[in-house]
């Protein structure tokens, strides 16, 4: 039956798996009765089955957790039962409760939800018998990309379709604010973790604990957000280690023979909050979880959210990345349950492996049409040609292919339909007008200055959302293309210096993998190379005719990240003069940029974005221009100015760009 749901995807330069629409069914047949089916999960072959009070009561009992509350006892003065009373209420407000009664309840509401709100939701089947293989072997950590608060019902929808072994998820402390629907979370598999766990060392080790012994019984595979929180720009945020370095331990401690981690990419053609989060980047508060809020959410079930593709990666071993890199010993030397602050190297390996996750998500994001319309249509505002919009986006399709994006053109529609699709569904960001297409900042030429800049930047952040999709595939060629813009020379040397600056200062702007600059020079002169862009001899680098097109255009799609920067660091170098926190350096950029704006002396709305502020502001932390300080309150921050003003001379090329260059280009 399903297989008729199947559509052969585009291919690119490397095979990809086929997709099918897991929704198909379920359109034609009773939610009632896939909710009730015989549902008998393929499990871990280790598994020993236990109920989750018993994974609690093995969680207190453990020597780890018995330790560190003799620990505090001894150092508090405190009875070791009122201390272990506490880590019984910290279980209680963590752990989850799965019931198969929820679990039907999830599967019935949210076949009808689904089915109101997208299309289709297409599956790489290729990539969910893998994953059953995987489920059966060793214990599975399921690490999807995070883009919407549907990511994980999704994940579970999917795996209960399947029958798969439903995973348990790493919630945050905030969904039990939301009455009822907590609960309902709790018992459908979800585990609650606080925002941040400060120097509780009791917190800590029960919540690693608790994770630990769900992995090391095989109980369920484990779910949980790299990137720490939803990205509001669409873009791969910078990893989080924490709950990594706790996953990868009993394979480390040889509490179990492996591990398998598995990237999950799930990309949206139309993200649900992308109003919401357009509205938080220009400093409106988020709205708190509560389950009011959701009901009142009900209005978007009329609206048309279009199509998710969810992407199940190759499970990826622990023990073959380990191998002939870690040197596990260091841990028989210790007992098991002694608290151990992992090495340098292990410190490094885990980092490592977040990233290389990451990138392996990335490279499995499916693109639709209209990322590639967002893309040119931020190049050619106000409005443009709907015929120029149609070639230039034919022309990108191509150049996207060549490097190696993974592009959904639907139903191999003709470039015109996929366009006039795109700006149907996206109706409430660019619209047709006279034979031009426009952004619907609706009301911008009535009303005030502030009123028409602030509507303005929520159109540009919203369409800047689709773009940023592009980006992780296009971000080393185009800083190819920008330091050749930024050094106006063709000295491969010198190019590589900018190069490697550039790729340092967004570093947390974009995912690189540590250390591997020159690599990322190298694919980003092949990529040129490969679409004609650029001619490359040993010492030097040029466009060639046709590539200055390509290089203007590469330019010109990271140009909002670049004056951005500017704008920011330009801010720091002159208004800052006493130490500050981030919550007060936000709303003085955001001041700064406004003035700017509204007297018509930049056009880059997107430095209005406080993800970009916080970005730019860890850049300069990194290269050593501002001083972090850790306070009881959070952190203060402090500008070392003439720093600052060099690394601005360096973005605005009037001084060379001082960097160590590779002993070899």
């Amino acid at each position: 039956m399903r297989s008729s749901g199947r559509e052969q995807k585009e291919l690119t330069s490397k095979k990809r798996d086929e997709f099918e629409d897991i929704l198909e069914e379920r359109r034609l047949s009773s939610d009632l009765r896939y909710a009730m089916k015989c549902y008998t999960p393929v499990i871990y072959k280790g598994l020993s089955p236990c109920k989750p009070n018993a994974i609690k009561s093995a969680v207190l009992q453990s020597e780890q957790v018995q330790y560190v509350i003799k620990q505090l006892a001894k150092e508090m003065g405190e009875s070791p039962d009122i201390i272990q009373e506490e880590a019984m209420e910290i279980l209680d407000e963590m752990g989850h409760s799965m019931q198969l009664g929820a679990v039907r309840f999830f599967a019935f509401t949210l076949s009808k939800i689904f089915k109101q709100l997208f299309q289709r939701v297409c599956v790489n089947e290729e990539g969910m018998q893998r994953l059953q293989h995987a489920i059966q072997e060793h214990p599975v950590v399921l690490l999807p990309s995070h883009r919407s608060y549907v990511d994980f019902l999704m994940l579970s929808y999917l795996l209960y379709t399947y029958d798969l072994a439903l995973p348990v998820i790493a919630a945050g402390i905030d969904f039990l604010g939301m009455k009822i629907v907590g609960e309902l979370l709790r018992r459908a598999g979800a585990f609650f973790m606080r925002r941040s766990f400060g120097g509780n060392r009791l917190y800590w080790a029960v919540f690693a604990e608790y994770v630990k012994t769900m992995l090391r019984s095989g109980y369920a595979p484990i779910e949980f957000f790299l990137e720490g929180t939803r990205s509001r720009t669409a873009k791969t945020l910078t990893p989080k280690f924490g709950l990594l370095s706790i996953v990868m331990e009993p394979f480390l401690k040889r509490e179990v023979f492996d591990t398998y981690l598995v990237p999950i990419s799930i990309s949206y053609e139309r993200i649900l909050e992308e109003s919401l989060y357009a509205y938080e980047l220009l400093g409106v508060p988020k709205p708190k979880e509560s389950t009011s809020g959701l009901l009142k959410a009900r209005r978007i079930l009329s609206d048309n959210f279009g199509t998710i593709h969810i992407y199940v990666g190759q499970p990826v071993s622990l023990r073959t990345l380990a191998s002939g890199r870690i040197n596990r010993c260091p841990y028989n030397l210790v007992p098991r349950h002694l608290p151990q602050k992992p090495s340098e190297d292990i410190q490094e390996f885990v980092s490592d492996v977040a990233y290389k996750m990451e990138l392996l998500q990335i490279e499995n994001m499916v693109l639709s049409p209209w990322v590639l319309v967002a893309a040119v249509l931020l190049q050619n505002l106000p409005a443009m040609d709907f015929e120029l919009l149609i070639e230039k986006t034919l022309w990108l399709k191509g150049l996207t292919q060549t490097f190696g994006g993974f592009i959904e053109w639907p139903d191999n529609l003709c470039a015109r339909k996929a366009v006039l699709s795109g700006l149907t569904l996206h109706a409430n960001i660019a619209r047709l007008v006279d034979g031009h297409v426009v952004l619907n900042d609706k009301g911008v030429e009535d009303g005030a200055v502030g009123e028409i800049v602030f509507k303005r930047a929520l159109a540009i952040l919203m369409c800047a959302t689709y773009r940023n999709q592009l980006l992780n595939v296009f971000v080393r060629p185009s800083l190819v293309a920008v330091a050749l813009q930024m050094t106006r020379s063709f000295r491969k040397e010198e190019v590589y210096s900018c190069f490697s600056f550039l790729r340092d200062v967004f570093s947390d702007e974009f995912i690189f993998f540590p250390g591997i600059s020159l690599k990322d020079f190298e694919e980003g002169c092949f990529l040129l190379t490969k679409c004609d862009a650029i001619q490359t001899s040993q010492q030097e680098i040029y466009p060639t005719d046709k590539g200055s097109i390509i290089v203007s255009f590469l330019s010109a799609m990271f140009r909002p990240f670049v004056e951005g920067y500017q704008l920011i660091f330009r801010y720091l170098s002159k208004e800052t003069k006493e130490a500050f926190t981030e919550k007060q350096l936000i709303p003085g950029v955001r001041n700064f940029v406004f003035q700017l704006l509204e007297k018509g002396n930049t056009q880059c709305y997107e430095a209005l974005s406080s993800d970009m502020q916080k970005n730019a502001l860890a850049a300069l932390v990194q290269l050593g221009a501002v001083k972090k300080k850790k306070m009881s309150n959070g952190f203060t921050y402090n500008v070392n100015q003439e720093a600052v003003n060099k690394i601005l001379d360096m973005f605005d090329a009037r001084i060379p760009v001082q960097k160590p260059v590779a002993a070899r280009l």
